[in-house]
């Protein structure tokens, strides 16, 4: 069955290829002439007229361009000269264009607003671009907050008392999905859980997010996709000069960013970022004696340096530096009293340190060049839920070497490369009230492999992607083979086509990451040695562009399905005072189908609805069922005014209702209620209105949760801690009610 999917792989493969050696080309290079010297013109838009399909001229003003004999009609177009139309193009030919200075336009300002995400029409993976237009729309304090707009991403709390945040793509949770800070593996072990909290916003120039199976080049980790954060750079052209923004809620937390670049030599920059977040106010609005949010102090800086490919080599160096304290449980908890008020209290201190350098040389021949990365990450965590301490160190290095190039033409694009990976795991787990329960969990995994991928594209219809790695990991003592393949097509009514397939693999980190399962009296138990974790996904997306006047509907359908061959599964279903952990036996998969439209409706109003389903089950104590705390499905309406100086952002979220574990065997949760089964269908309202004072200053006023839904009484047997019964792990719902907050901007660009 193998043998004939790789042969027919094989042949479309040839078929493509034949088809481009096939198709002849008109080739040649643009030039401006000024009193009769001619110089090379990069940058100018080559395109056949009606079908808009075409190429750009290169840095030498050189383009190629597959012939087009039913139109023949090939347009110059370049900014500052009038477009020029060349006729009867029908065959083969080498074809060199000049501008005239006497068609020079005059100068014209045009002004656009960006657009707050999009999907890349032109990579052949599906991936969603999600801007700094889009950040500024909400309170984006951290990444955390980033995706309140977004459709495909959820972010929920992850237990009732640390304010830890988790996402979910394709209804699983965000340890499936490969977390990326400019293209690097980042957020892995004991950053998954309070790592959405570590980038805050206003560093963040863009994010992108891909669904399903991603390139072999950053590693086999992604199962249900990707997320790479763009920080901003520290360039002219690409961040302000001097950028603050200072940030206030209704429940006093409060947040400062700043960020600062410096000018070295001609073309290099310094930028240094900082940020300062303190919570001044505690509070307990459903009166369970319990904090809403814990007591969150951090500090974050990170300094970085540029050299842009302005030559033939580029790179990049980051310094990060970060230190939190989180302090939570009841109200009266004090720390240094730990063990002498008989109260219930969490203490999570944490320290990450990272330092990665990225470098690129661009050799003679086109579209040819070398790559590294390396980044080199220390996390320490020392910390306490009521009666169990969790202590733990990580000290991590990534290291991948990429070259690139083609096969005969630019059609047939490969990679190569090779990466290493070191992850060094030393974790304490500790619980007072029982002295046997005394774990100490140390690791040392290391992952060498190499991967190679091919690209072919025609330029007009079809894209194709082909990787394969193999990895080997000395922890597990395996070999990792990854597969992946993706598919583009294009047809001229602006309909593309995007198909996926590909396995994936991980390492699970049981305790980091689900460090939140401690925030309960439940026993953890181990039935089984974690096994590494390995599922298969595949996944279609159309997208569908309908131009109405000068507006465009841009429609996205998606359906991804994801086959676990092994996870890991945390079983609170078999005994509601026990959490058995194991490898899968039996079926575990998720099957995601989501549809999103986006328009101007009018003049600077943007509409975005979208819908998505999901079917998630798993193996649990020997039964397939529901995976609890994923919503079946979710709605999403936001809308975006921006008349003048003024702009207005409304989002509503619509979250269908998900299955909670089995509490029949927990007497508080009987008695009070907090056995339901399944939560109920509820609605988020979020709205932020922005005003531009003049050049540098922008004020922002807003609400989240104006609904003020919450989940009552999260925290099971919250009036006795120290019973068999506590649980602050069981949430579903928003903890905090309605929640306003100000902030103020000021940048100079």
């Amino acid at each position: 069955m193998k043998t004939n999917k790789i042969t027919l792989i094989t042949l479309l493969l040839m078929a493509f290829a034949t088809s481009a050696f096939a198709q002849g080309f008109i080739e040649g290079t643009v030039y401006e002439e000024n009193n009769g010297v001619r110089t090379p013109l990069p940058g100018v838009n080559v395109y056949w007229k009606i079908v808009n399909e075409g190429t750009v001229t290169d840095a030498n003003g050189h383009y190629k361009i597959p012939l087009h004999e039913r139109i023949g009609c090939l347009v110059f177009s370049c900014v500052s000269y009038e477009n020029d139309t060349v006729h009867h193009m029908v065959e083969p030919a080498h074809y060199d264009h000049v501008f005239n200075t006497a068609h020079m336009l005059n100068e014209v300002e045009i002004k656009a607003r960006e657009k707050a995400s999009y999907i890349n029409s032109i990579k052949p993976i599906a991936v969603q671009e999600i801007t700094s237009e889009s950040l500024k729309r909400a309170a984006c304090c951290t990444l955390a907050g980033s995706f309140e707009n977004n459709a495909s991403v959820d972010v929920a709390y992850s237990d009732a008392v640390t304010g830890a945040k988790q996402i979910q793509l394709l209804g699983l949770s965000g340890i499936y999905t490969q977390m990326m800070t400019e293209m690097i593996p980042n957020f892995r072990g004991l950053a998954s859980t309070f790592g959405l909290n570590y980038v805050p916003g206003t560093w963040m120039n863009g994010i992108q997010v891909s669904k399903g199976t991603s390139s072999v080049r950053n590693g086999y980790e992604a199962i249900t996709g990707q997320i790479n954060v763009d920080y901003k750079e520290p360039l002219p052209d690409k961040s302000e000069k001097v950028f603050f923004n200072l940030y206030a809620n209704s429940m006093l937390m409060t947040d400062f960013n700043f960020n600062g670049r410096v000018k070295v030599g001609k073309k290099d920059g310094i930028m240094l970022f900082g940020h300062v977040s303190h919570n001044f106010m505690k509070m307990d609005a459903n009166g369970d004696t319990f904090l809403d949010d814990p007591m969150t102090t951090q500090y974050n800086v990170f300094l970085r340096y540029s050299h842009p490919h302005v030559g033939k080599f580029g790179c990049k160096v980051g310094l990060k530096a970060l230190k939190e304290t989180r302090l939570g449980g009841q109200m009266d908890f004090d720390p240094k009293h730990r063990f002498d008020g008989g109260l219930y209290g969490i203490n999570i201190n944490t320290e990450r340190y990272e330092a990665f350098a990225k470098g690129g040389y661009h050799f003679d021949r086109e579209n040819t060049s070398l790559g590294t990365q390396h980044q080199v990450t220390y996390h320490k965590v020392n910390s306490y839920y009521g009666p169990t301490d969790y202590d733990a160190n990580q000290l991590s290095y990534y290291g991948n070497l990429l070259f690139d190039s083609y096969i005969v033409n630019d059609h047939h694009n490969y990679s190569i490369g090779a990466s290493y990976t070191y992850d060094k795991y030393d974790e304490h787990l500790f619980k007072h009230d029982d002295l046997l329960n005394d774990s100490i969990w140390q690791r040392v995994e290391q992952v060498p492999g190499v991967f190679a991928e091919y690209t072919f594209t025609d330029e007009h219809h079809w894209s194709v992607i082909a990787g394969f790695r193999a990895d080997y990991n000395t922890y597990y003592q395996k070999m990792l083979y990854t597969p992946r393949l993706h598919v583009r097509f294009k047809t001229h009514n602006e309909l593309t086509l995007r198909a996926s397939a590909g396995k994936g693999y991980r390492s699970p980190n049981v305790l980091a990451e689900n460090s939140t399962m401690f925030a309960s009296s439940r026993i953890i138990r181990f039935l089984d040695t974690p096994k590494m974790e390995e599922a298969w996904n595949y996944g279609i997306n159309l997208t569908k562009g309908i131009d109405i006047g000068w507006r465009e509907i841009v429609i996205q359908a998606d359906f991804y399905r994801t086959d676990f061959v092994n996870q890991i599964v945390l079983d609170r279903d078999a005994d509601a005072h026990e959490i058995n952990i194991y490898n899968l036996n039996g079926k575990s998969y998720s099957n995601s189908a989501q549809i999103e439209a986006n328009c101007e409706i009018f003049r600077d109003f943007d509409l975005t609805l979208a819908f998505r389903y999901n079917d998630v089950k798993m193996t649990i104590d020997s039964t397939l069922r529901e995976k609890p705390f994923v919503n079946r499905y979710k709605g999403l309406v936001t809308m975006s005014y921006a008349p003048g100086t003024w702009q207005f952002d409304f989002t509503t979220q619509f979250n269908g209702d998900s299955r909670v574990p089995d509490l029949s065997g927990n007497v508080s949760a009987v008695e009070n209620g907090q056995n339901i089964g399944r939560s109920p269908f509820y609605v988020i309202m979020n709205a932020q209105i922005t005003k531009s004072l003049g050049k540098y200053w922008e004020i922002y006023i807003g609400g989240e949760n104006l609904t003020n839904y919450t989940q009552k009484y999260p925290i099971i047997s919250a009036d006795d801690p120290t019973s068999e019964d506590f649980d602050a792990s069981m949430v579903w719902g928003p903890l905090s009610g309605i929640r306003g907050y100000v902030g103020v901007r000021f940048q100079v660009k």
